[in-house]
């Protein structure tokens, strides 16, 4: 049997003796530091921490954050522990742009992102042949004003039914509401192009391409009831130019989109994102 390995990350208020005090539980618990990044903000006063370790043969989640709970409560912290080689329950939400979940599928199966994609959902059903070739359950969720209400309920059943940790919006084209927002409050992503809120509405890229803009980008942030305004986790920019047709910067902007939502992810399920009021903080 190998070590489990673990990451740990807190936050809370900012005050001294914060490292010492984890490093102690980890040197009582017989555990080594195999990483280790913090970060102390002046602006809110708040301390962000992350610890990879590596823990004795036979060593559990829960045995490792019992241990931690009376530092956790001396300081006020916010602390999670989560095993390193396991891989976050994902679900994606998609409507007719499918660019950015063929690009999440393949790295998922290819290793290349530690999430277990147990479904794929959509308001529409053009890419249930794309879901079905990976072996994944697709769940079409038709929606109308009238109905919203009903398919975000079978949604949020679908996310508590199979314990659903991390929710993709890769280019699904539904608002979701504030309640719901609420609910996934930390663990739901979303991905848009950068010309927000100049660009609105429909075909943003050839919005741009008649103000003759000179960078395409992408940003992906946390799912919050201020539409497209919730904390960033990543970002992109690629320049262009006048020689670029519309179909050309929307190509380049599919390619953003796909690249930033997959940091995203993968920064996500890492464990390095916290969050610092409507900020991050996001250890590389």
């Amino acid at each position: 049997m190998t070590a489990p390995h673990f990451v740990l990350t807190l936050s809370c208020p900012d005050t001294v003796g914060i490292v010492h005090a984890v490093s102690g539980v980890l040197v009582t618990q017989s555990c080594n530091i195999v990483d280790s990044a913090q970060f102390g903000d002046p602006g809110t006063n708040r301390f962000f921490m992350r610890v990879t370790f590596a823990a004795p043969v036979g060593a559990d989640r829960a045995t490792m954050e019992r241990g931690f709970a009376a530092t956790a409560k001396r300081f006020g912290m916010e602390l999670h522990v989560r095993e390193v080689a396991a891989k976050t329950r994902t679900l994606i939400l998609v409507s007719r742009f499918g660019h950015c979940l063929n690009d999440l599928l393949f790295r998922a199966s290819s290793g290349g992102l530690a999430v277990d994609v147990v479904g794929v959902a959509s308001n529409h059903t053009d890419f249930a042949d794309l879901v079905a070739g990976h072996h994944i359950p697709f769940h079409h969720l038709p929606v109308t004003a009238a109905t919203k209400a009903e398919q975000e309920a079978r949604l949020l059943a679908l996310v508590e039914e199979k314990g659903i940790e991390l929710v993709v919006l890769a280019r699904y084209m539904q608002v979701l509401s504030n309640d719901l927002c609420r609910k996934l409050t930390g663990r739901a992503i979303n991905i848009h192009h950068s010309f927000l809120p100049s660009f609105k509405g429909a075909k943003p890229y050839h919005q741009a391409y008649e103000r003759g803009v000179k960078l395409i980008g992408a940003t992906a942030h946390y799912v919050t009831a201020d539409l497209d305004e919730g904390p960033i986790i990543e970002q992109e920019a690629i320049r262009v130019d006048h020689a670029m047709a519309p179909d050309d910067l929307v190509a380049v902007g599919r390619d953003v989109e796909c690249v930033v939502l997959a940091r995203a992810v993968k920064l996500h399920v890492e464990h390095r994102v916290l969050l610092n009021g409507v900020r991050t903080v996001v250890f590389g």
